[in-house]
């Protein structure tokens, strides 16, 4: 086949598919985390509707409820209290099953965080009310078992949600990457080279209406570059000699020289350094997980406390070391 055949090969609809754009390797990544992202917010909505399904009838079944409905005379039937227990049982083992993953793998990496606190409370609560069902004196606490283990799924839900919102619009904004560059050669000509081909040092011409390549400093040239689609500037900046230029961004009215000084995984527009910047701004996952400390803090020693035992104290420093 001779090389006019291979090029009209590539023809389609008078477009030349040898430009077509393909993405660099660390940008391609935000679609796998975009399905491990949905993955986990269809995990956590599931089983947090099941859960909150089963927590109805175990609210109804739990005494304490029962006294503050009044409804104790028409919920109570023999061998209501191992109902209970199954049905705590069911939400145990499958609403916090993410939770009880979670707990080896923050202790297997040495670093215990969230997953931890929150296994700890559900498993003590479970455990304490599961010993009251088959013979020790106290009382239960399965209905804050329940309860406990929803809002978590809730919350994880959620905030799962907001991390695929965020990888979806970092996924979009990795499509502003423009295919080729004009990289400047030694002797002063130019030569179109993929984006993965560039590295931190190298020159290239960018023309007017082009998209930067990647981030860089310019070394040569005036013109405004439209930054809008990545910081909100609505109106051009200026970049002369010295000014820092992010990829992605659209030169203007003239050609600029840029010297290269990120690329991939370092640059602005990558899925990483966004997902662990912008993403976690967003969540503000610190204080969002507040009400989750105090709340698997208050049933893991409520339990235990009611009947002057304790297996941890959560008072003394180093304790409370959840980010």
């Amino acid at each position: 086949m001779d090389e006019n055949s291979m090029h009209a090969k590539h023809q389609v609809g008078g477009v030349d598919q040898t430009m077509k754009h393909d993405m660099p390797a660390s940008y391609k990544k935000a679609g796998g985390h975009q399905a491990h992202h949905a993955h986990m917010v269809a995990d956590f909505r599931r089983r947090f509707w099941v859960s909150l399904v089963i927590t109805i009838p175990i609210l109804l079944l739990s005494p304490l409820i029962q006294d503050l409905l009044g409804i104790a005379d028409f919920v109570d039937f023999p061998g209501d209290t191992y109902v209970l227990w199954a049905l705590s049982s069911v939400i145990f083992f499958y609403g916090g099953l993410p939770f009880l993953r979670g707990i080896f793998s923050e202790l297997k990496s040495r670093s215990p965080g969230m997953m931890t606190l929150i296994a700890l409370a559900i498993t003590v609560a479970y455990a304490y009310s599961s010993a009251v069902v088959f013979g020790l004196v106290g009382k239960f606490f399965f209905w804050e078992l329940a309860t406990l283990i929803d809002v978590m799924l809730l919350g994880h839900w959620l905030e799962m949600k907001a991390i695929m919102g965020a990888s979806s619009a970092l996924k979009e904004l990795a499509k502003l990457m423009p295919a080729e560059a004009h990289k400047l050669l030694p002797g002063g000509n130019l030569t179109d080279v993929p984006l993965e081909e560039l590295v931190v040092g190298d020159n290239v011409v960018v023309k007017p209406g082009e998209k930067i390549p990647a981030d860089g400093k310019v070394v040569a040239g005036e013109s405004s570059v439209n930054e809008a689609m990545l910081t909100g500037e609505s109106t051009p900046v200026p970049k002369q000699a010295e000014s820092r230029v992010i990829g992605g961004s659209i030169n203007g009215e003239s050609s600029l020289t840029i010297a290269i000084q990120k690329t991939g995984e370092e640059s602005y527009l990558s899925n990483d350094q966004l997902s662990a910047g912008n993403t976690g701004e967003q969540i503000k996952k610190p204080e969002c997980c507040q009400p989750c400390r105090f709340l698997a803090y208050h049933y893991s020693h409520q339990c235990w406390h009611d009947n002057h035992h304790s297996v941890v104290d959560c008072t003394q420093p180093g304790f409370c070391f959840f980010s």
